[in-house]
């Protein structure tokens, strides 16, 4: 296994992977079709300015897993009481063939890692319900978070 930086021309790998993601997840076509594009609009310039950074892992030159990272303005927080930022990890995504056989684990210490060498010492991830346990189990632990959707 290889690990790498995210390069600018991994556009349509992290498109590909956050679109099975969410897929896997239940979200339907419909959204996604609407989401994707508008993603890869989001994130084209973030690549190329390096504030969308993360890593892909590969096996003989295939994209196999990946995991995209930001440094997010963030007021100081008891959390973080000193610092205005702090990391997020998104877009954590492992090839269903190569699953289960720590490749996440692998991820997730390569973006705890980054985050310290940028010197973030708090970061929040939003999981999907099958990503739970494995995150628990690297010391993640759920927040007091709420979300609401508003209708224009």
């Amino acid at each position: 296994m290889n690990k790498r930086k995210l390069r600018e021309d991994d556009v349509d790998l992290i498109c590909r992977h956050r679109e099975q993601m969410f897929r896997e997840a239940g979200r339907s076509e419909e959204v996604l079709l609407t989401m994707t594009p508008h993603f890869r609009e989001w994130v084209e310039p973030r690549l190329r300015d390096g504030t969308y950074f993360g890593f892909v892992l590969s096996e003989d030159e295939l994209p196999i897993a990946g995991i995209g990272l930001m440094a997010i303005d963030w007021l100081p927080h008891p959390s973080h009481p000193a610092m205005d930022k702090r990391g997020y990890v998104l877009n954590v995504y492992v090839e269903p063939s190569y699953r289960k056989q720590g490749l996440a684990h692998v991820l997730m210490t390569l973006a705890e890692n980054e985050f310290a060498k940028r010197g973030l010492q708090f970061a929040i991830l939003h999981s999907t319900e099958m990503a739970r346990t494995l995150y628990a189990e690297l010391g993640w632990h759920g927040t007091t978070e709420m979300a609401k959707a508003i209708s224009a």
